[in-house]
């Protein structure tokens, strides 16, 4: 796989986890307050989305490349390592999994109690607001993953249509459904998506601190194998170390029976 389709795969794939969350909370805003306020949000979020990437973009051409890189890689390895942290706590059962069906039932049940109220030529406040975070929150993560990626690789176009593309998909796909897309396996992509940023912010920050790594971008190929193979290792200990806390706990609770039954 050359450097543009793992490219298209990050980006895309990252996209899609943050519009699946942020198409949750419109869904919710939607279904129970109206769409007309709701819609409102999503297009102010998007006009504020926009002027924040016209200000973004050229303000990271302006750095040297190795600088930029430095920068970026930096930034997406912290960002990557986290998303994966949490992937591996949910895939080995410390933290639980992330449930669209839950967060969605809870958004509705918050937007319906919200008191009404307008402003300007909002009619409804709350349910504006609301998709208005949901979309500029999400959708700046989706922005910043667009630039730095497009930015580091050289091909903002091929960013920019690998998040257009999963935006769409989603949307498309909330549209003919209308309901918080549970199916999608979001729990995976997130595990993917950590060991992808992972794996492109090391190759980034290492070539912007002066290594030449061996084979240029298809190295990128060999930090995802060795990310991917040290966070399932990960899972696999953390999996066997909760079953065995169990097993243990599961034999000191006993004990106080069984030693009552003796003295019987």
């Amino acid at each position: 796989m050359s450097g543009n389709a793992l490219l298209f795969v990050a980006v895309f794939l990252a996209c899609t986890v943050e519009a699946v969350e942020a198409l949750t909370i419109v869904l919710a805003v939607g279904v129970s307050r109206g769409w007309r306020s709701a819609i409102q949000g999503v297009l102010a979020g998007l006009v504020t989305l926009a002027v924040v990437v016209a200000a973004l973009g050229p303000a990271l051409t302006a750095i040297p490349l190795g600088a930029l890189r430095l920068l970026v890689g930096g930034l997406l390895l912290v960002f990557g390592l986290g998303w994966l942290r949490k992937a591996i706590l949910r895939a080995s059962g410390y933290k639980a999994l992330h449930d669209e069906d839950a967060i969605y039932a809870r958004e509705l049940i918050a937007a319906r109690a919200a008191a009404h109220s307008g402003r300007f030529v909002v009619h409804d406040w709350y349910a504006f607001t609301l998709s208005f975070k949901g979309v500029v929150l999400e959708g700046l993560e989706v922005a910043f993953i667009v630039v730095t990626f497009g930015s580091n690789q050289g091909n903002v176009p091929l960013a920019t249509l690998a998040a257009a593309s999963a935006v769409l998909l989603v949307v498309v796909a909330g549209v003919l459904i209308r309901e918080p897309l549970a199916r999608v396996p979001e729990n995976t992509l997130k595990f993917a998506v950590g060991v992808l940023l992972t794996s492109f912010g090391t190759f980034w920050a290492a070539e912007g601190a002066g290594i030449d790594w061996p084979g240029a971008d298809a190295a990128i190929l060999a930090m995802v194998a060795v990310t991917t193979a040290a966070a399932l290792s990960f899972t696999l200990l953390l999996r066997r170390r909760r079953a065995s806390l169990g097993t243990s706990l599961g034999t000191s609770l006993r004990q106080p029976q069984d030693a009552g039954e003796v003295a019987s």
